[in-house]
């Protein structure tokens, strides 16, 4: 067994998106080779309507897949298919837009004007990026919940632990999304395949993961829960940790526990060509997209 070292942590960076919707973005439009196959996180939240509630109006999409995965409010949500709905607390949503789709995403608070929710974007190889589209709508009793002995809970969005499958199936990225919250002062160590590459994001508490590029014995000035323990300065809300190889990763909860999401998929390994919410493998594949939405043939019939 071999624990992931952590390569990097670094804090969300506030930014504006849609309409006006103010959110912290993990990683995106950057290096797309540094968490392939993932593209983009963002996390939006707040207690303000006036913060989100101008949401993601119409806009396209093409090559990829996006993940919306909804804590708190709701986020409601139509596309050029014809397809509404309403995505409430707990609830994921999987958008494969593969050749091409028009969208928008509109969120809504709770009765406190509470709203949070995170989007993931996933890539396409180059095999499905012209795909059909397809939706997959889960609600937030059908994500299998399981707890473990020292109160470990962990939601299975997608992917297979413990035992349990999440309920989303045939991603091209064979992602493993987990919800997890570890109790105070709690070291947990979760088992993450090696062939894959994998982040944390924390939205709640604090904790510290273990590197295993320190050298042995040398400890953190901080005591967690009295412990003193061999890891990183501990994380806290809106941190990214992203992990190098290795076939699972360790946490150790502070003093109010921990939740993040942990998240892993197997690299594409292909060209990225990126403009804004389409990406493809080459720059010409982009212009025929331009070209596309321009000629009003974005949509492509189906069958």
């Amino acid at each position: 067994m071999s624990i992931r070292p952590v390569n990097e942590s670094r804090p969300a960076t506030p930014t504006m998106e849609g309409a006006g919707v103010k959110l912290h973005r993990a990683f995106g439009f950057q290096d797309p080779s540094e968490l392939d196959p993932f593209l983009l996180f963002d996390d939006f939240r707040g207690d303000n309507p006036a913060d989100y509630m101008r949401g993601f109006p119409w806009h396209p999409h093409r090559g990829i897949e996006t993940i919306t995965y909804v804590l708190a409010g709701e986020v409601e949500h139509g596309d050029s298919l014809g397809n509404t709905g309403t995505l409430g607390a707990g609830s994921v949503q999987w958008m494969t837009a593969g050749s091409g789709i028009l969208h928008q995403e509109m969120p809504k608070g709770n009765a406190k004007g509470q709203m949070h929710g995170f989007q993931l974007w996933g890539n396409l190889p180059s095999s499905l990026k012209m795909t059909a589209p397809r939706y997959q709508d889960i609600e937030g009793k059908d994500i299998p919940e399981v707890i473990d002995d020292d109160g470990t809970r962990v939601r299975i969005v997608v992917g297979e632990f413990w035992g349990r499958r999440g309920p989303v199936d045939g991603i091209a990225a064979d992602p493993q999304y987990l919800d997890i919250s570890v109790p105070p002062g709690v070291k947990k160590t979760f088992k993450v395949d090696t062939y894959r590459r994998a982040f944390a994001y924390v939205f709640a508490g604090a904790g510290a993961f273990a590197d295993a590029s320190q050298p042995e014995g040398v400890l953190l000035e901080k005591e967690v829960m009295g412990q003193e323990v061999n890891m990183r300065d501990l994380s806290g809300n809106r941190t990214l940790i992203r992990f190098g190889t290795g076939d699972e990763v360790t946490v150790q909860a502070g003093e109010e526990g921990i939740r993040f999401l942990l998240i892993s998929g197997a690299p594409i390994a292909e060209p990225v060509a990126w403009h804004g919410p389409i990406v493809m493998n080459t720059q010409e594949e982009i212009r025929q997209a331009m070209r596309d939405l321009r000629n009003g043939t974005f949509l492509r019939p189906q069958h």
